[in-house]
C-alpha cells in the first residue's frame, strides 16, 4: 500500500503520474515525435526524440549548466516563468521551422541557442555562436534565421553561422524594450510573444514597448542575506497602460518602420498572426475590451482595416485565429454566446459558421488544407470533458455535426502532424494517470509514447466524485467535485470549500490533476470532505455563464458556493454547520468576502495572495469586469474587501509571498492595517522568498502546514500526529 501523505510530501513536484512528455511536436516528415520530459522523474527536463516506426527513444539535448535549479536562474527568467506558470527546469522550449526546405530544429536553453538541421536534425544540435544571453528566441519559418532579445533590443542571427548576429533595434533603455510582451499582455491577454516572422522570413514584426510613464512599484527582498530591491512599472487600474506600437524590421538591413494601427495610446496589441502572403493579421483591443478590431499589415507598413467584432459585457480574446493558404481566415468568436469557429474571406467578410451549439471550442489543433477540415478540442460532450473533433470547412448548416475522434471519456489534449494524418493524444481521467498515444487519422495503427503510470488506487488516492448542483438562481446547473474523507464516519463530515471562483478558470474536470491534488487529498485523509464548485463566472460554459460578474465581484460567486454547500448538507454529504473555505489569488479574495458576507455558512478561512482592493490590481484584468474606475467607482467600492475589515476576526488566516509582483504584498498589508484600525488583529503569514506562485521548499511547507492547521482547528478537527504539540498548541 502507498504510504499516507505527509506535510513534507505535499509540495513535491512533479505530482504522482504527471512526469509525462510535454511540448509535443512532430518532426516535419511526421516520422518522429519530439517532446520534453525528465530523465529521472524530477522537474528538470530534457529534449527527447521518439522514432514512431522503430520505437527508439533517446535524449537529444539535456539541461545546460545553470538551468537545473531555481536559485541559479536569472531575474528575467524568474519573471517569465511567473507569466507562463512554468515549474519545470532544464530544457523548457524548442521549435521547428514551419516552412524550411530542410528540417530545422531550434532549442533555446540557458541563454544559448542550439540548432540542428537536415534529416538528422536532432543529432546535429550545436550552439549558435555569439548569441549568449538570448531570450524570447523565435525561428523564422524558412529556417534561415532566429530572432532574439538581448538587453531589450531585437537581434537576428543567420543559422548557417556565416555572419555575426545583427542588431535590429537600438533604442532600448530603462522602461523601453523591443520584441517582448508587456506585463498585462502576458498576464491577462495570453500573449506571451513580442515578435512575429513573416512567412518568407524576410521581415520581422515586433512590439515596441514604452513603460517610462508608468508608476514604479518597488519590491524589497528583505529576507535575503544582502537585501535588495526590484522595480516594476505596474499599470494600476485607472492609470496609464504601457504604450505598445507595432514595428517591422527588414532582416537584410533595410531598417525599421512603425505601423499606424489607428490605436489609442492605452489600447492593447492583442494578436499578430502571419499570413501566407507575407503580411500579418493584427488585432487591436480597445481599453474597454468590448470590441476587437482586425487589420491586415503589409511588410511595407500599410495597414488595412478588415472587420470589427463586438461583445457584451466584455470580449474574451482567444488563440484560435489561423491564416489559411488560400487567404481565408479561420476565427472563433462568442458571437452566439458560445465560442465557435467561423470562416472569413481574405477581405474579412464572414463566409459562415463551422460549429454551433450550447458548448464551446477550447482549442484549434490543426487546419487540414488537403482534407478541408479543422481539428479542434471542445466541450460538445460536456464541460468537464475535452475531446478532439473534426469539422469540414465546407459543411452546410444542417451538416455542422463535428465528428468526435477521441474515444475514452475524460480529458484529451492533441497535437497533429503537419499533414494531419496522425496526432498525439494525451489522455487522463479521474482514475487513470496521463498516457500519450500517437493515433492514425484513418483509425489504423497506434503507437504508445508514454504508458499511464498507474491508477488512482495504485497511487493510494481516492478520486473525487463529480456532482451536479444548482446555482443560487435555482436554474443554472453547476459542476462540482466532492472529495470524501478517507475513513467513513457515522455522521456527515466537516467540509472545506476549495475555491477560485473567478473568470478564465475551470477547476472541475474529469482529469487526473483533480485526483492528485495533494492538499485536498491530505484534508480528506484528515477526515474532512473537500468541495470544489465552478460557480457562475468561471470559464468554458459560455458568455452568459460568465456575465453575472460584470460590475460586481464577490456577489453571485459567493451565492453559488453557498447554494452548493446547502444542497450537499441537505443531502447528508457534509456537515453544513462545520464549513471552512480556502483559495488563492481570486480564490483568496473569494475566501475573505465569503467569510465577511456569509459567516453563517463559513466558520473560518485561509486566503492566499488575495486581492483586497481592486484599485490595486492591473488595468487589463480588472477593467474588463468592472470598467474604468473613473467611470464606475461604485463597482470598485462594492468589490473591495477593505470597507468590511471590521467584520473580519481571528477566523481568517492570510498567507502572502513577500516578493509577489502580480498581487502585491501591499494588498494583505493594507488589509492588516484596516483590521487593526478596528481594534482587532489580522493573522498574516509572510513567505519571504516567494512570488505569486509559491515555489521555495520552505514557502511550500509553511503554506501547507499553516493552511491545514488553521482549517482543521477552525472546524474542530484533531490535527494529525505529525504536527506535534508544544504547550498544547500545534507546531
Amino acid at each position: 500500500m502507498p504510504a499516507p501523505l505527509t506535510l513534507a510530501s505535499l509540495g513535491q513536484l512533479p505530482l504522482p503520474g504527471t512526469d509525462i512528455p510535454a511540448g509535443l511536436a512532430f518532426t516535419p516528415d511526421g516520422g518522429a515525435l519530439t517532446y520534453l520530459q525528465s530523465t529521472d522523474g524530477s522537474l528538470v527536463r530534457s529534449l527527447w526524440w521518439h522514432d514512431l516506426d522503430s520505437g527508439e527513444r533517446r535524449v537529444i539535448l539535456g539541461p545546460q549548466s545553470g538551468t537545473e535549479h531555481e536559485t541559479t536562474l536569472s531575474h528575467e527568467e524568474h519573471l517569465r516563468r511567473e507569466r507562463t506558470r512554468t515549474s519545470e527546469l532544464g530544457v523548457t522550449e524548442f521549435g521547428w521551422a514551419t516552412h524550411a526546405e530542410r528540417p530545422t530544429l531550434v532549442v533555446p536553453v540557458g541563454g544559448q541557442v542550439f540548432v540542428g538541421s537536415g534529416p538528422l536534425a536532432g543529432d546535429s544540435l550545436a550552439p549558435l555562436p555569439d548569441v549568449e544571453g538570448a531570450s524570447a528566441v523565435a525561428v523564422a519559418p524558412d529556417g534561415r534565421h532566429v530572432s532574439f532579445v538581448r538587453d531589450g533590443d531585437l537581434w537576428a542571427a543567420a543559422l548557417d553561422g556565416g555572419a555575426p548576429p545583427r542588431r535590429l533595434t537600438q533604442d532600448a533603455e530603462a522602461g523601453v524594450f523591443n520584441g517582448l510582451a508587456e506585463f498585462v499582455a502576458a498576464e491577462e491577454l495570453d500573449r506571451y510573444d513580442g515578435m512575429w516572422w513573416s512567412r518568407d522570413g524576410r521581415h520581422l514584426a515586433f512590439a515596441h514597448v514604452d513603460e517610462r510613464h508608468l508608476p514604479t512599484f518597488t519590491i524589497s527582498h528583505l529576507g535575503a542575506a544582502a537585501p535588495h530591491d526590484e522595480e516594476h512599472r505596474y499599470p494600476f487600474a485607472g492609470g496609464p497602460n504601457a504604450r505598445v506600437t507595432l514595428r517591422i524590421a527588414t532582416i537584410d538591413g533595410g531598417g525599421v518602420l512603425e505601423v499606424n494601427l489607428g490605436a489609442a495610446e492605452d489600447d492593447y496589441l492583442a494578436r499578430v498572426v502571419p499570413e501566407a502572403s507575407g503580411s500579418w493579421l493584427v488585432a487591436v483591443l480597445p481599453r474597454d475590451q468590448r470590441s476587437l478590431r482586425w487589420l491586415r499589415v503589409q511588410p511595407d507598413g500599410r495597414a488595412t482595416e478588415l472587420w470589427t467584432e463586438q461583445s457584451e459585457p466584455w470580449l474574451n480574446v482567444d488563440q484560435h485565429t489561423r491564416a489559411l493558404a488560400d487567404g481565408s481566415i479561420l476565427r472563433s468568436t462568442e458571437r452566439t454566446g458560445f465560442r465557435h469557429l467561423e470562416l472569413r474571406a481574405p477581405n474579412g467578410e464572414l463566409h459562415g459558421q463551422l460549429t454551433e451549439g450550447d458548448w464551446v471550442v477550447t482549442e484549434v489543433v490543426h487546419v487540414d488544407e488537403a482534407r478541408r477540415e479543422v481539428l479542434f478540442i471542445g466541450t460538445a460532450d460536456g464541460p468537464t470533458e475535452r475531446h478532439l473533433y473534426a469539422v469540414s470547412r465546407d459543411a452546410a448548416a444542417p451538416e455542422r455535426n463535428p465528428k468526435r475522434l477521441t474515444a475514452e471519456p475524460g480529458w484529451h489534449a492533441a497535437v497533429a502532424s503537419r499533414d494531419g494524418s496522425h496526432w498525439a493524444d494525451t489522455w487522463s481521467d479521474l482514475e487513470h494517470a496521463p498516457s500519450v498515444t500517437v493515433r492514425d487519422r484513418d483509425g489504423g495503427n497506434t503507437v504508445s509514447v508514454h504508458a499511464s503510470a498507474g491508477t488512482a488506487a495504485s497511487f493510494g488516492r481516492r478520486p473525487p466524485e463529480l456532482r451536479s448542483v444548482t446555482a443560487a438562481d435555482h436554474a443554472t446547473r453547476l459542476d462540482a467535485a466532492l472529495y470524501q474523507p478517507a475513513e467513513p464516519a457515522a455522521t456527515p463530515p466537516p467540509c472545506v470549500v476549495w475555491v477560485y471562483g473567478g473568470p478564465h478558470a475551470q477547476y472541475v474536470k474529469n482529469a487526473w490533476e483533480m485526483t492528485v491534488s495533494p492538499l485536498r487529498q491530505y484534508l480528506a485523509q484528515c477526515g474532512v470532505a473537500v468541495l470544489v464548485v465552478d460557480n457562475r463566472g468561471s470559464n468554458f460554459r459560455g458568455l452568459a455563464f460568465e456575465a453575472p460578474l460584470a460590475g460586481h465581484l464577490g456577489g453571485v460567486e459567493i451565492a453559488d458556493q453557498c447554494a452548493a454547500v446547502e444542497q450537499l448538507a441537505s443531502a447528508g454529504d457534509i456537515d453544513g454547520s462545520h464549513v471552512a473555505i480556502t483559495g488563492g489569488s481570486y480564490g483568496g479574495f473569494m475566501t475573505l468576502m465569503s467569510v465577511i458576507r456569509r459567516p453563517d455558512v463559513f466558520r473560518c478561512g485561509v486566503a492566499i495572495a488575495p486581492v483586497t482592493d481592486q484599485l490595486g490590481y492591473d488595468t487589463a484584468y480588472i477593467e474588463r469586469y468592472l470598467g474604468h474606475p473613473g467611470h464606475e467607482p461604485e463597482a470598485y467600492a462594492r468589490s473591495s474587501v477593505l470597507p468590511h475589515a471590521e467584520r473580519l476576526n481571528g477566523s481568517v488566516l492570510v498567507i502572502h509571498g513577500a516578493i509577489d509582483e502580480n498581487v502585491h504584498l501591499r494588498h494583505s498589508i493594507r488589509l492588516a492595517a484596516a483590521v487593526q484600525a478596528t481594534g482587532r488583529d489580522l493573522d498574516l503569514v509572510v513567505l519571504p522568498d516567494d512570488r505569486h506562485r509559491v515555489r521555495s521548499p520552505t514557502g511550500l511547507l509553511t503554506r501547507d502546514r499553516r493552511t491545514v492547521q488553521h482549517l482543521l482547528q477552525g472546524l474542530g478537527v484533531q490535527l494529525p500526529a505529525e504536527f506535534g504539540t508544544a504547550n498544547g498548541e500545534a507546531v
